[in-house]
């Protein structure tokens, strides 16, 4: 497979041209403060997994516009201090609660929250998202794209946030010592959280999507990016308004305003995340950061090789 963007000589380089809108933080600081005035109402239900060493609960709190989010919570029988928010790739959702072992099995609590709409592709989820939208290209990438107010990831981000304030109410869990974590898409909505929330302990985006949207969708072969070039090529002159719409959800933006400790990793064949797009979030990242290379691999980056970099790397941080 060729490299399908900048030569890596150079694409650790590369910096995005995108500017983020002047109202952005307050435009951010609106959607949260309205999704707060619905209690959080976190619900922890026993569940029977077969799993002996951790208690797993059938979870679901209080998100955007104070629908219902699912989620599982694992948590070790020795109890924990510690917790990982972790966010789901595109398209797929919870699933099994046994498929979410890594981290409870390192002695931290375990959050993961359910994707809204999601979950029919790879793995199933279960938590309905409630808001219509304009016409739309199949997926999701363009619901609600005529405007920041009704765009789709208005309320994933949302949701996302929501479920880092859940996990601050787990039991035992030191509010000051949760990191999040997430693949693709869910590496996306870490950065999204990480530039809206202060104080995490750590952040672990893996080859993460929705970031410098015009590059991305310019260069990337595979979906989901696609879906925007679909949409566009079908919604002729609609493309100043969608890159408007976009520029309030771009991972670049939110890595500027992220302070936390990060970890990234990126694959330089990667067809559907462009690899210049990775870097141009880590690039603008503001906090401490540190990326992990993976030369020769395309959207599955490092996989067992970069959780065992995350578990090296989270000793001591959470």
């Amino acid at each position: 497979m060729p490299f399908p963007d900048l030569w890596p000589d150079h694409v650790a380089d590369y910096r995005s041209s995108a500017t983020a809108p002047a109202d952005f933080d307050a435009f951010w600081a609106k959607t949260l403060a309205e999704a707060r005035s619905h209690d959080l109402d976190l619900t922890l239900t026993p569940h029977d997994s077969g799993l002996s060493a951790v208690d797993v609960f059938d979870a679901s709190f209080a998100g955007f516009g104070g629908h219902r989010v699912k989620a599982w919570v694992l948590l070790p029988k020795g109890g924990a201090t510690s917790a990982v928010v972790k966010f789901i790739g595109y398209g797929g959702g919870r699933s099994f609660a046994h498929e979410h072992l890594l981290w409870a099995a390192s002695g931290r609590a375990v959050l993961v929250m359910d994707t809204r709409g999601q979950g029919s592709s790879w793995s199933a989820g279960g938590t309905p998202d409630p808001v219509g939208s304009d016409p739309a290209h199949p997926g999701f990438m363009t619901r609600g794209i005529g405007a920041r107010e009704t765009y789709y990831y208005r309320r994933v981000f949302t949701d996302a946030v929501r479920a880092v304030e859940a996990a601050a109410g787990l039991p035992g869990v030191d509010a000051a010592r949760i990191a999040v974590c997430g693949g693709s898409q869910g590496g996306g909505i870490s950065l999204a959280v990480a530039g809206l929330v202060p104080g995490l302990a750590g952040v672990m985006p893996d080859v993460p999507y929705l970031c410098d949207f015009y590059r991305s969708v310019g260069v990337a072969s595979r979906d989901p990016y696609l879906e925007i070039s679909r949409y566009l090529s079908v919604h002729r002159g609609a493309e100043e308004a969608v890159f408007q719409t976009l520029s309030y959800f771009d991972g670049v933006h939110f890595s500027a305003r992220a302070r936390a400790p990060a970890l990234f990793s990126v694959g330089l064949m990667d067809t559907i995340c462009p690899p210049s797009s990775v870097y141009a979030a880590f690039n603008a990242y503001g906090g401490d950061k540190t990326m992990e290379r993976y030369t020769f691999n395309d959207h599955e980056g490092g996989g067992p090789a970069q959780e065992a970099a995350q578990l090296t790397w989270a000793k001591g941080r959470f």
